[in-house]
């Protein structure tokens, strides 16, 4: 028996029941799998990569940190100035502070004079801390990531302060040197990018020492 119904309510019937098995399916169904099967196949990336210290959460290790201390000294402001802390490993600069709200870069052009100035200031900086010639200062160790918030620098930046760091702890240089080849992250499939040494990762691994 044909359907007495006008053309136009049959199909607004078609698309409405369309609509609530699409959002059924695909705003609950989908979203509840996929979050399972995160939690259940890489749970620790799923929650954010947590750093946790004796049960508690710390950090991010998806996120840098800036580990500086008070230098006794104050701005024009009146704010403390803070340092490096010579205890720890560094990160490499961040034009946000590392502020998870507002990740991005200085925008600065290479030629900029701001910016020419800031990397001569960090690499006099940098080379002070280490006790070395600014001419072996890292890239790295002066530039920003276009994030503000990577946690990682190369290899050489961190071997640059193994020195330092095992000195400031009195720990053995292998010791440390140790940890930093365990925090070193290789290639993406073996051939995408640089190696990276994750500095939230070690400094992590370095306060478990004590």
């Amino acid at each position: 028996m044909a359907s007495n119904l006008p053309g136009s309510v049959r199909q607004f019937g078609v698309a409405l029941r369309a609509l609530l098995v699409f959002t059924a399916v695909l705003g609950i169904v989908y979203p509840l799998v996929m979050t399972g099967a995160a939690q259940a196949l890489f749970h620790g990336n799923a929650n954010g990569s947590i750093v946790k210290v004796d049960g508690k959460d710390v950090a991010s290790d998806l996120i840098g940190q800036a580990y500086t201390m008070d230098s006794g000294k104050k701005d024009s402001d009146g704010e403390a100035i803070m340092v490096a802390d010579p205890k720890w490993f560094q990160t490499r600069p961040s034009a946000s502070a590392y502020d998870g709200a507002a990740s991005g870069g200085s925008n600065l052009g290479p030629n900029n004079a701001d910016l020419i100035a800031a990397i001569d200031e960090r690499r006099k900086a940098v080379a002070e801390l280490e006790g070395v010639d600014p001419s072996q200062v890292p890239p790295d160790a002066v530039t920003a990531s276009a994030s503000g918030l990577d946690p990682s620098i190369s290899p050489a930046y961190a071997a640059l302060q193994v020195n330092r760091v095992a000195r400031e702890r009195n720990l053995p240089v292998a010791t440390v040197q140790k940890l930093v080849k365990d925090a070193t992250q290789g290639r993406t499939l073996g051939f995408l990018g640089e190696p990276a040494v994750n500095v939230v990762k070690l400094n992590n691994a370095l306060a478990a020492l004590g």
